[in-house]
Order: C-alpha cells, then sequence, then structure tokens
C-alpha cells in the first residue's frame, strides 16, 4: 500500500546521546519509501520522552500518526500499511533456507577455486560440509538453548542428555573434516551415526507421531518447523557418510 501524493506522517522517536532507536529509523525509511511526507520529531532527552508518553499515553517510541490518526509503533504501521509482519510464534523456512543456499554458493566458490570450473565430482561433498558446518556454528551460538528445542524429538538425546551438548560440536567437527578431506575414518561414522538418529528421531516425530515442534537445526532460539527440510539435513549427513568412505576405495 502506498500513500496519495501529498499525504503527511509524524513520528515520534527517540534520539538521545546515549540511543538512536532502530525502529525509529525503520520506521521512517519505511514511510518515506511509501511516499508520505514525513514530518519527523526526535526526542532527544529523556524529559522529553517523558512527556510525550504521558501526554499520548503510550508506552513505548515511535509512534507515528497519519493525518492525525495515531497508527502506532513501527510493527503497527506495517499491518496498517498491509504489508505482513512475523511475530516470535510465526513459523518459516527463510533461515534454513539461506544456509543452503550459502553453503551452495560457496561450494561452487570452493570447486572454482580448487579446479577453475564450477562442477566437478566433489561439488555437491563441498556444499553439503559446508551446510554442516554453517549448522553446527549456528547451534553452537546457544548450546543451553539448542539442547532445550533438540530435547523435544531426538531419541537418544531424549535417553542421554549430553548428547544435546554434544551434537552440535560433532556435526561442526565432521563439516570441518569432510570439506578438507581428512579423517574420513572419524568424518564419516561421525556424520553416519549423527545423521542416522536424525533422521529416526525427526521421521518418528513428524510423520508417526504427527507432531507439530520446531527444528532446532538452526539453532535454539528457531522459527524454522520440524519436517522434510530437517529430515533432508540428516539424510544428506547419512549419504555423505556413506560416500566419503566409498569414494576413497574407489580413487
Amino acid at each position: 500500500m502506498s500513500s496519495s501524493p501529498g499525504a503527511t506522517a509524524r513520528v515520534y522517536r527517540m534520539k538521545t546521546a546515549d540511543h538512536l532507536c532502530p525502529f525509529g529509523l525503520k520506521t521512517l525509511d519505511l514511510l518515506r519509501r511509501k511516499g508520505f511526507d514525513v514530518d519527523d520529531h526526535p526526542l532527544t532527552d529523556r524529559d522529553a520522552i517523558d512527556t510525550f508518553k504521558q501526554q499520548e499515553n503510550v508506552d513505548t517510541t515511535p509512534q507515528v500518526y497519519i493525518e492525525g490518526e495515531r497508527i502506532g509503533g513501527y510493527e503497527e504501521l506495517r499491518q496498517h500499511l498491509g504489508i505482513d509482519s512475523t511475530t516470535a510464534s510465526d513459523t518459516h523456512y527463510r533461515p534454513v533456507l539461506v544456509i543452503f543456499a550459502t553453503a551452495l554458493a560457496m561450494g561452487l566458490a570452493v570447486t572454482w577455486a580448487a579446479t577453475g570450473s564450477l562442477l566437478s565430482p566433489r561439488m555437491p561433498e563441498y556444499a553439503i560440509a559446508i551446510a554442516m558446518c554453517l549448522l553446527g556454528l549456528q547451534k553452537t551460538q546457544d548450546v543451553e538453548s539448542f539442547s532445550s528445542m533438540f530435547l523435544n524429538y531426538d531419541l537418544l538425546a531424549q535417553r542421554y542428555v549430553p548428547y544435546a551438548y554434544f551434537y552440535p560440536y560433532a556435526e561442526t567437527l565432521a563439516g570441518i573434516l569432510m570439506l578438507a578431506g581428512a579423517l574420513v575414518w572419524l568424518a564419516a561414522p561421525l556424520a553416519l551415526f549423527i545423521g542416522a538418529v536424525g533422521t529416526i528421531s525427526v521421521f518418528k516425530a513428524v510423520y508417526i507421531d504427527k507432531r507439530e515442534l520446531k527444528c532446532a537445526c538452526v539453532g535454539g532460539d528457531s522459527q524454522v518447523p520440524l519436517g522434510f527440510i530437517s529430515l533432508s539435513e540428516n539424510l544428506a549427513m547419512v549419504a555423505m557418510g556413506l560416500w566419503m568412505p566409498l569414494r576413497m576405495l574407489l580413487t
């Protein structure tokens, strides 16, 4: 939704020496992109902020007024303009899809650097190994939160809780070793084991028990639904665990 030509919007936002409100900046940018003439009112000290909140009976800033009508803050503005706005409880696949796309691009880049060509038999190996590293790193950002979410569905972690803390480092290590093609005797069984356990756990939770859960694949604050993409991550590790030693035997 765009504004009519010449429509005006007033914005009251926090802009003090100690804090420049990021949502205030987002609000200004969104209004200008939608064609509004913006009347910007920075609140530059605590007295001005408190006075504004008291006068308008609001708890937060920024506050937006369009043609004299109070709309609210940044999220309310998005809703007013008909822009989809996600909440903390919404589920979406974007984080894990971005990781997979980045891993594929990095796999192509590594292949180009190593062979001078974008396509080689090892390109899928590079991409999957990089994806394992990226996903493992996401989990290690907050292992405590990851472990709590992981325990909702992983069968081995439910029987042996320390496995939930071990998993992120095991996935990252296996990915690094597979990317280097080193210590395959360690990397392949490790990937095969955690991938197989994960495959069985996800399949049971989603397709047998039909539980609606969030996947811990991109960390403990993930909003990714547990399902096919989660299953794909584990199946890819199983495939790598089987393929890497087989390739060594064939070469």
